[in-house]
């Protein structure tokens, strides 16, 4: 796992130290700062920046040497690093000291929580498993001034995302493969594959990485899915003529999470 000082602002490849993780919404590729920049030390001029500076001032500011950043401590050119941090990604979160949100599109000048209930980050599939696999999560907005925490925003967190209490603050409990599948209903990610690779870690499986086989790969998540469970709530959609996916699937297996509806725990 390679990760970013938070003073020196260069990558190593530490071994059992303490981390920070940075969650958010990309900006387009080329606005981000990426593990080539890093290289070349070409960092200032990104609309990114702002964002990756003030990651790294609050873990260096709690302590923390290295923290983990997706857009540069990935190096995406290779095919196979970026299948391993895929598949290893929700473990990082997990075990991560201490997750920042950085929201960029909440606050203003009156209200630093300014639309804190309709930020984007709650639209995205990846930031999924970001909210739910570290203990410590603390929210910034877009002046990096913190909002809350997991813990304390806890009620806001489950009216926006429909995750029950008890999970989104790490209480032992009982949860259902329907029950999860709901939480990604409705969030978007950039490709369609996405969709299923970022609930991999939910689950607890691990599959290889296809991009360009589009729908075939949440078919293929609830496969493997099926290998290690034998609870039928995976079974437990409902498809409709309304469901904006144009591929309808017939069969046992679901088509989206989209047709996963929200409901009471299923168990």
């Amino acid at each position: 796992m390679r990760l970013l000082h938070t003073k020196k602002l260069i990558l190593e490849t530490p071994t059992d130290t303490p981390y920070a993780i940075l969650s958010h919404r990309w900006l387009a590729d080329h606005e981000e700062i990426s593990f080539q920049d890093l290289k070349r030390r070409q960092v200032n001029n990104k609309q990114g920046y702002e964002k990756f500076r003030g990651a790294c001032d609050n873990a260096f500011q709690a302590g923390l040497e290295y923290i983990w950043i997706d857009t540069c401590c990935i190096d995406k050119t290779s095919s196979a690093e970026l299948s391993e941090a895929i598949n290893s990604m929700y473990a990082w979160y997990q075990d991560s000291a201490v997750c920042y949100v950085y929201l960029h599109d909440v606050g203003d000048d009156e209200d630093p929580r300014s639309g804190f209930k309709n930020a984007d980050w709650f639209q995205r599939g990846w930031t999924l498993q970001e909210l739910i696999a570290p203990d410590n999560v603390y929210f910034f907005n877009k002046s990096w001034i913190k909002i809350g925490s997991k813990a304390t925003l806890v009620d806001d967190l489950n009216k926006i995302t429909h995750i029950r209490h008890d999970i989104l603050l790490g209480i032992p409990c009982i949860t259902s493969i329907a029950e999860k599948m709901s939480w990604a209903a409705g969030r978007k990610t950039r490709k369609i594959e996405d969709r299923a690779y970022s609930l991999m870690g939910l689950f607890d499986v691990h599959m290889p990485i296809i991009y360009g086989e589009r729908e075939k790969a949440f078919k293929r998540l609830q496969l493997e899915i099926l290998k290690s469970s034998d609870d039928q709530s995976i079974f437990a959609w409902h498809d409709s003529l309304k469901h904006p996916n144009p591929v309808r699937i017939r069969g046992l297996l679901a088509s989206a999470p989209d047709v996963f509806p929200r409901a009471s725990p299923v168990v």
